[in-house]
């Protein structure tokens, strides 16, 4: 009895060293309750962090936000002062637009937008959907007329004037049908004041589509200059006719002022320069002025100037007028503005040498008297000019 008594101790000795958690129960429950509650920590740690770093990027887009906010608060701030400005700007050019709507309607002035190049307003959409519906106007002959005279006056201050025009239907003919329709009135001639306002109204709107660059060259493949030739082939000096080939030699010059071969080849197919010539000798001083205009950028082109210096006949016939128009000039009170554009068709042609050759015994006896000395003294570039002309030709 006493060795079963031993032999079962034994084994529960070895049944312990087999499992020790059932030797130390409370030690072990001790050691499981700190690692739960370590890794509870760890957890709460981890959880911490991760709140802190959420914490931190909602710090960050706050901050951002309220940059974002202040930006476009700036915007705002900005955007009011620029509206503010353009309101005053309006204001400050509305009595002008007025003034020079009145002298619109008094006398077109194909001539003065020409030469004072100013630059167009942008419009806000209200604007140019009434102008379209304007434009839309011209198909009802009723209402044609007021179209026109709305439109010409607004022609410089709308900056898409021009393709609107040519790309409406029906409106560029039209316009054509107000210029034909008055030949009838050219010879003999009959055109009275009424008539003559309206169909240079029609031709302000084709000086708008000749000077911009989307619509010049298509206008040039048309041929439509040509419908104005007649106009500046007349030779009655009444004011009807007077406004006619001013307006009319406006699309010319505008065409001209773009410094574009192009328009200068089309020019010299069309015989543009004898019309020129005759209007340089009889016209008033303001188509003179701009016919004279014409020619020199004629010459300023390489073609040109080789054209007119390629025939003798050509040469003699415009250094003929402008001989005659210095001549004039010395009994002009303000000669100032003509004989500048004068002179610097001398110039041009001076830089042929065949021209210079012929120019040197035969330059106006006024240029070299001191006729225009007075008027040198008062204008230093036309001095300036009238000094380099000479040089060109060793007269200094």
């Amino acid at each position: 009895q006493q060795e079963k008594e031993q032999q079962q101790e034994q084994e529960q000795q070895q049944e312990q060293h087999h499992h020790p958690h059932h030797q130390f129960p409370e030690q072990q429950q001790h050691l499981y309750h700190q690692d739960q509650q370590h890794q509870q920590h760890e957890e709460q740690q981890h959880h911490h962090h991760h709140q802190h770093q959420q914490h931190q990027h909602q710090h960050q887009q706050h901050q951002q936000h309220q940059q974002h906010h202040q930006h476009h608060q700036q915007q705002h701030h900005h955007q009011q002062h620029h509206q503010q400005h353009h309101q005053q700007h309006q204001q400050h050019h509305q009595p002008h637009q007025q003034q020079q709507s009145q002298q619109l309607h008094t006398a077109p002035q194909g001539y003065g937008g020409l030469m004072l190049g100013e630059m167009p307003q942008q419009h806000p959409s209200e604007e140019i959907s009434r102008i379209h519906r304007v434009v839309y106007d011209l198909l009802d002959p009723e209402l044609r007329e007021n179209a026109l005279l709305d439109l010409s006056k607004r022609r410089e201050s709308v900056l898409d004037l021009a393709p609107i025009l040519w790309y409406s239907f029906g409106t560029i003919t039209v316009l054509l049908r107000e210029i034909v329709g008055i030949y009838p009135l050219l010879n003999p001639p009959k055109l009275k004041a009424h008539a003559s306002n309206r169909v240079c109204n029609a031709l302000a709107l084709l000086q708008c589509v000749a000077s911009h660059k989307e619509t010049r060259t298509p206008f040039l493949s048309a041929h439509i200059p040509l419908y104005l030739y007649p106009f500046l082939n007349t030779t009655s000096k009444t004011r009807p006719f007077e406004y006619l080939r001013l307006t009319s030699l406006g699309v010319i010059g505008a065409l001209v002022k773009i410094d574009d071969p192009e328009v200068i080849r089309f020019l010299l197919s069309t015989e543009i320069i004898p019309l020129c010539l005759r209007i340089m000798e009889t016209g008033s001083e303001l188509s003179k002025t701009v016919a004279t205009f014409i020619v020199q950028k004629i010459l300023h082109d390489d073609t040109g100037l080789d054209y007119i210096c390629q025939a003798y006949e050509r040469f003699y016939a415009v250094t003929t007028v402008l001989n005659n128009m210095v001549a004039a000039l010395v009994k002009s009170s303000s000669p100032q503005r003509l004989l500048k554009h004068v002179i610097r068709c001398y110039i041009r042609l001076a830089d042929n040498r065949r021209a210079r050759d012929a120019l040197k015994p035969a330059l106006p006896e006024p240029f070299r008297d001191g006729s225009f000395d007075e008027v040198l003294k008062e204008d230093n570039s036309l001095k300036q000019w009238l000094g380099r002309l000479m040089m060109q030709l060793n007269e200094m």
